[in-house]
């Protein structure tokens, strides 16, 4: 199962669940232009992937994205606009995956989790980043 996560027209977030799976061939579940592209692969054995290089391409990146893919636990994931009004959340289990695309997210463990994340680089630390409190719009939530 997949879930795109849609406010306003905008993509907030890809969620691929641990039990999804699709025929044969290559999909992409992200816009060309996304800077981080998400697909899912499924070849039979024995199917040879020609070697290849990736050429070097100057590309400008303005906005982060990242993907997390949940190794072990539960966390729920909250998701929030722009203008950082909460909009709704979801939560993952062990073998989950989310793109998380635009707009604000924050996270709660509901059990103990490991992630792995994947996004852009090169990191640049707190800079990258603006903290808010969603407190006002979460409600009980929090």
């Amino acid at each position: 199962m997949v879930e795109t996560i849609i406010h306003h027209n905008q993509i907030l977030a890809i969620i691929i669940f641990k039990d999804f799976s699709m025929g044969e061939g290559v999909h992409f579940f992200t816009p060309d232009e996304f800077s981080q592209q998400l697909g899912y692969i499924h070849h039979p054995a024995g199917k040879i992937i020609q070697p290849h290089l990736h050429k070097i391409q100057m590309r400008q990146i303005s906005y982060t994205q990242e993907v997390l893919v949940i190794k072990r636990g539960k966390i729920r994931v909250d998701f929030f606009d722009d203008n950082r009004q909460f909009i709704k959340s979801r939560t993952l289990t062990s073998g989950d995956l989310i793109l998380l695309a635009s707009g604000g997210h924050g996270f709660e463990t509901l059990e103990e989790v490991e992630m792995i994340e994947i996004k852009q680089g090169p990191y640049s630390g707190e800079c990258d980043k603006e903290r808010f409190d969603c407190s006002e719009t979460m409600g009980d939530l929090q």
